[in-house]
């Protein structure tokens, strides 16, 4: 299977070899398919996975053939290698393909965690295969450390590995942690993968000629984007 994914953003494709077939959990995101017509069998998803991703169609493609899928406008697609003894649990919103042959697993997460998060299930894939990830702007993988925690933010966060200990937090001073989204803690061993389009609205407010005064306001004063617009 040879995946390319040039520059600029926005198009992937893909071609799939003999005895080669992929999943695509978003099936207007094909484009264009260079194959025999029964080459692509759409399928039903089972109820859980319809309900994770708001889809209730995947298409499985065989091959020989090739295609193009249309990514969002600012989206990068990374493909995940997964090994046999992979425990990196993703979030399922940011799956676009995975191989034939990868087994998925469903993980409840804590309640204190979902009700935040409003992310109630995580998807574990066992592998040999290969998951197709698009995320806003790029995907960056940070190692863990067993005593340095990492913190990201809870919306960025991809996939961790399911052996991380991983608790809600803030962190920085009093200041700090007023002024910063609810944080994913991180501390164990393996790669955590974070999207990292998700720019401070701040900056671009900047751009626009917003009045120093009401940016220091906003800064200094407890939970002041909120109230001084």
């Amino acid at each position: 299977m040879e995946i390319t994914t040039p520059a600029p953003l926005g198009q992937v494709r893909i071609a799939l070899d003999e005895g080669e077939a992929l999943h695509v959990l978003h099936p207007k995101a094909i484009v264009a398919f260079q194959g025999r017509p029964a080459q692509r069998e759409d399928r039903i998803m089972d109820l859980a996975n319809a309900y994770r991703k708001r889809k209730w169609v995947r298409s499985r493609l065989a091959g020989p053939a090739e295609l193009i899928l249309g990514l969002p406008a600012g989206c990068s697609l990374t493909v995940v290698d997964i090994p046999e003894d992979s425990d990196l649990m993703f979030n399922f919103r940011h799956v676009l393909f995975y191989t034939e042959g990868l087994r998925m697993q469903s993980r409840i997460q804590k309640i204190k965690t979902a009700w935040i998060t409003r992310e109630w299930v995580r998807m574990r894939f066992s592998g040999p295969g290969r998951v197709g990830v698009f995320a806003s702007g790029d995907l960056a993988s940070v190692e863990l450390d067993p005593e340095v925690p990492l913190y990201a933010e809870s919306g960025a966060l991809v996939a961790y590995p399911e052996r991380a200990d991983v608790r809600l937090s803030v962190y920085g001073n009093t200041l700090a942690s007023q002024h910063m989204n609810v944080q994913w803690e991180l501390t164990g061993r393996g790669p955590a993968l974070i999207q990292v389009g998700s720019p401070d609205p701040g900056l671009a407010e900047q751009l626009h000629g917003d009045g120093w005064f009401k940016r220091l306001l906003r800064e200094v004063l407890p939970f002041g984007s909120v109230y001084i617009k």
